[in-house]
């Protein structure tokens, strides 16, 4: 296990390939999607496995015991304690053995392989009223072998246990390639039962021999016990279940290959109590009195976790109490029941959520919170470690008390919240891990925490396992007798140290390994000014914390959420947003990925991204991996030739203005075999069709109306795409918004031809929006100033409303353009003056009744809308109007330039048929689909579905008689 070789690796890989079937990589890109997990740590593995099945598993152990390398099994990469990393090989269980083997809904079992989304495996057991009992936060991409290899929770735990309690049957590889088939129970010989004769023989004698020390090294009454090895499990009062044993081991005894568990019955109806607590201590004290009352989930949370949420009752600390039921009425009398019992140990308020959907919302911010707590409420950074103590239940509240004070002494922060009915405790505290003097009073707290959770009678993990976090600590916990125990146990199992080395026996030190230790100690020079993060482009890369909510295969029903459509398209790690967020973590640093900007790894991972920004708001940290992308592709073009798209789409205003007067003679061009030369030199796929040009641009349109001289005066945006290629759009939001008693202006732009008595032409404003897209920063910042000079005297000393009909252009006039431009005061000021059409006619003309359509609606919120501007003034406005219905969230898939650019035509279509393509289909032919955006548009039209409109069309219409 010393270090390497550029040979040895190559050799390694190469005979790796030759013996197992799947997919065998140790290509720079792959190795540095796997040096981290959701921890603080990171380990540089030599070659990245994904096996076909059992068989692929043991041919991988086999070629890494000859070599005397290490395996690390991996899942989801979601472990918050560093397991899920190493320098030697990574099995990579997500890519193929993630079949469900058999579900027997009469026994309430089920058979699977470790890949298994937990998600996946709900989805199949819920038609029989059934689920699998566990359930992270992290559920919908979490694994099962990540969770028996961690015994991981959840927030269902106070009613159906740990993963340990769900565990059947386990079949695992050991390092040595013997195959043991543990369960419960024992052999003829009294040992074990499903061991071959080596471990056996060894397994039996070790616990034989050290009754007394298992029987009393334990801490009692203490229901989220995973620090350690259980091997309590394997005393004969305990039933000797060697499943429950090796379940939390985190992958350093055996690799797991198969798994048999326990289903639980799902209560037909649930209802939800929240119940709301002066403080954080009261919650925690309340907490574990709520039991008696059968629960399904106790959880907690403070005010300064919840920020701005609504729908909470009045109080500074909330129990989220989960109440099931055979019937709606029989949860909700028994959630009510439960609320007045608090009510009498000192609730402040609370309330009781029937209605699915609010349900839904409320535990949105339950889940994300592993994401969100890295971000204190004043931007600071803050770090997992401690993220999962817990102590008995009854003890949680003077426990919570003396953490808090402990937190003080040493000038920390942190913001609690988690499984208080189960005494189990989530934080993340701002760590200063980039400085010695900080690491050193990080490993000082360490220690004196873990004291603190001993004193209590705790266990210093909680949920997530010991690793790399908390191993180091294990003597404080069980003292030296028992870790020795654990020594022993690894031994027997693992003699050459071959399966996860540095976890939970014979640990690293929990200040080593370090993922930020390889990082500049300086800010990058970088073009946006990353204002959340102060101008530091490492810092802006550091807030993915590998939770993971970009790896969702699917999204939930009734959820908005965007992230993340290439990720869903292609199933491959390194089109996530944690993937990318990870090359860039590499690139950064400088050992895996060693070209930097040029990195041609980096510019294959965001090649697929669709800069639809769904992560600025779905990713639980605000990764804004557009932003990224766009500052990527910067450095990596400048002073080189582009591709061809970037110089037809990116810079597409400029052809459109140069193009608008020859309108007719270019459409027809477009619809003759040169079409396809001309997509074929600007780098356009050749399944696009080129959209046909106004030959009335918007603009030539307003110049020659006459229009009202009364109401109050607005400033309309003639955006690029409604200007030039949906002119129609504008005239309809003109239409609409004189309506409602409003006078829209444009911005000095006149017609591409003067007429007498017409103003002087102008060359037209641009957001920047390509440019922007395509890295082109200089240009897209020159553009920029130039829209800054013209509109702050409009929309500055008035405080006019700048309003934008196309959701893009909005978008990146409210982010990108004071981000690249952040020196010019100015630049902020036009931001905030920006609306979309929808919140102009809500706020500004709230008194004006739109025509009332009376129709459903179908179609998709735009992803920039939803990540950047919100949609609920569109809602509003939908509803006054009659529109009924919700639209699907999601990228449409051609997501301006993306779509277009040869190359992408798969993808695209594969995102479009994610949400929006269904969605339309589904909708009944009275329905209208909304598309605000002009992709969006043209997404449908050219995958062949049904023409989409904006929602100004929509109402121009509805108003009759009038529309130019």
């Amino acid at each position: 296990m010393a270090d390497h070789t550029e040979t040895e690796q190559r050799d390694l890989a190469k005979e790796l390939a030759a013996a197992v079937r799947g997919e065998v990589s140790s290509a720079a890109a792959d190795r540095a999607l796997m040096t981290m997990d959701a921890s603080n740590y990171r380990r540089v593995p030599r070659a990245v496995v994904a096996p076909r099945d059992a068989e692929d598993v043991a041919a991988a152990l086999r070629v890494c015991r000859e070599h005397g390398v290490p395996v690390v099994p991996r899942g989801a990469g979601t472990s918050i304690a560093g397991q899920a990393t190493g320098v030697g090989v990574v099995l990579d269980f997500t890519r193929h053995m993630r079949r469900i083997v058999s579900l027997d809904p009469g026994a309430r079992t089920a058979v699977v392989q470790p890949g298994v989304i937990l998600d996946d495996l709900r989805a199949a057991a819920a038609p029989h009223g059934l689920t699998f009992g566990p359930d992270p936060s992290t559920h919908s991409r979490c694994t099962l072998g990540g969770m028996i290899g961690n015994n991981s929770c959840g927030s269902h735990s106070v009613a159906w246990g740990t993963t340990a309690d769900s565990v059947r049957e386990l079949e695992l590889l050991t390092y040595g390639g013997e195959r043991v088939r543990a369960g419960r129970g024992t052999d003829a010989t009294g040992a074990p039962a499903g061991l071959p004769p080596r471990l056996r023989d060894g397994v039996k004698a070790l616990v034989d021999g050290e009754l007394a020390l298992l029987r009393t090294g334990y801490p009692a009454g203490l229901p989220r016990r995973i620090s350690g090895y259980a091997l309590d499990a394997l005393l004969p009062e305990a039933g000797t279940d060697l499943a429950r044993a090796l379940t939390g081991s985190e992958g350093t005894l055996g690799v797991l290959t198969e798994a048999a568990v326990r289903l639980v019955e799902t209560p037909a109806a649930r209802v939800l109590a929240v119940l709301a607590y002066p403080d954080e201590s009261a919650a925690a004290e309340a907490a574990h009195t709520l039991l008696p009352h059968h629960p399904m989930t106790v959880e907690g949370m403070a005010a300064d976790l919840v920020g701005s949420a609504t729908g909470l009752p009045k109080g500074g600390a909330w129990l989220f109490v989960e109440m099931g039921g055979a019937t709606p009425e029989e949860a909700a009398a028994r959630a009510e029941a439960l609320c007045r019992a608090a009510a009498a140990d000192g609730t402040t308020d609370h309330t009781v959520v029937t209605d699915p959907a609010g349900q839904r919302a409320l535990w949105r911010i339950r889940e994300d919170a592993s994401g969100t707590a890295t971000r204190l409420p004043d931007g600071s950074e803050a770090w997992p470690g401690w993220e999962d103590c817990a102590v008995p239940p009854s003890r949680l509240g003077p426990y919570l008390r003396d953490f808090r004070a402990l937190l003080g002494e040493y000038g920390l922060r942190g913001t609690p919240y988690g499984h208080f009915g189960d005494g189990c405790i989530h934080i993340r505290i701002d760590f200063d891990l980039l400085t010695a003097p900080g690491i050193r009073r990080f490993r000082a707290f360490s220690h004196d925490l873990a004291g603190l959770v001993v004193a209590h009678g705790g266990s210093l993990s909680g949920e997530h396992g010991d690793g790399q976090a908390r191993a180091e600590l294990l003597p404080k916990m069980y003292g030296p007798e028992l870790v020795g125990l654990f020594g022993r146990f690894k031994d027997l199992w693992d003699p050459a140290g071959g399966l996860n080395p540095g976890m939970l026996v014979r640990p690293a030190r929990l200040d080593e390994n370090l993922r930020f230790d390889v990082l500049p100690r300086r800010p990058v020079p970088v073009e946006f000014g990353y204002p959340h993060d102060k101008g530091d482009f490492s810092a802006a890369v550091r807030r993915c914390v590998g939770v993971a909510k970009c790896r969702n295969t699917s999204t939930a029903a009734g959820s908005p959420d965007v992230m993340c459509p290439s990720f869903r398209a292609t199933g491959e790690e390194q089109h996530s947003t944690r993937g990318r967020a990870r090359l860039l973590h590499e690139m950064l640093a400088g050992e895996v990925i060693t070209d930097g900007w040029r990195s041609p790894e980096v510019h294959e991972a965001l090649d697929l991204c669709l800069s639809c920004k769904g992560c600025r708001s779905d990713c639980p940290v605000g990764v804004d991996m557009a932003t990224y992308k766009a500052e990527f592709l910067h450095h990596h073009y400048e002073g080189r030739l582009r591709p061809a798209a970037h110089y037809s789409m990116g810079r597409l205003p400029q052809w459109l203005y140069a193009a608008a007067p020859a309108a007719v003679g270019v459409n027809a061009l477009a619809r003759t075999p040169l079409a396809t030369v001309a997509k074929r030199l600007a780098g356009i796929a050749p399944e696009r069709t080129i959209p046909r040009l106004a030959t009335e641009p918007f603009t030539r349109w307003w110049w020659r109306r006459r229009p009202p001289t009364t109401g109050r005066t607005v400033v309309l945006w003639p955006d690029t795409f409604t200007n030039f290629l949906s002119p129609e759009v504008g005239r309809a939001a003109v239409r609409v918004l004189e309506a409602a008693g409003l006078r829209p202006l444009l911005p000095p732009t006149a017609p591409l031809r003067a007429a007498r008595g017409l103003p002087r032409p102008h060359r037209p404003l641009c957001c920047g929006l390509t440019y922007v897209s395509t890295g082109q920063l200089d240009q897209a910042r020159a553009v920029m100033r130039r829209t800054v000079e013209v509109l702050s005297p409009l929309v500055g000393d008035d405080r006019r409303p700048l309003i934008v009909l196309e959701p893009s252009c909005a978008a990146a006039l409210r982010t990108d353009l004071p981000e690249l431009l952040s020196g010019d005061p100015r630049a902020a000021a036009l931001a905030s003056s920006v609306m979309t059409f929808a919140e102009a006619l809500v706020t500004l003309a709230p008194d004006w009744e739109p025509p009332r359509i009376e129709r459903p609606v179908a179609g998709q919120t735009h992803c920039h809308q939803h990540a950047v501007l919100g949609d609920a003034a569109d809602r509003r406005l939908r509803e006054l109007a009659g529109l009924e219905g919700e639209l699907s969230g999601g990228c449409c898939g051609l997501a301006g330039n993306f779509g277009f650019e040869r190359g992408h035509y798969e993808v695209s279509v594969a995102c479009a048929e994610d949400q929006l393509l269904p969605a339309v289909r589904e909708a009944g032919p009275e329905a209208e689909i909304l598309a605000d955006g002009f992709s969006c548009r043209t997404q449908l039209e050219q995958l062949g579905e049904r023409r989409g409109r904006h929602l100004a069309e929509v109402l121009a219409e509805g108003l009759g008689e009038g529309v130019s």
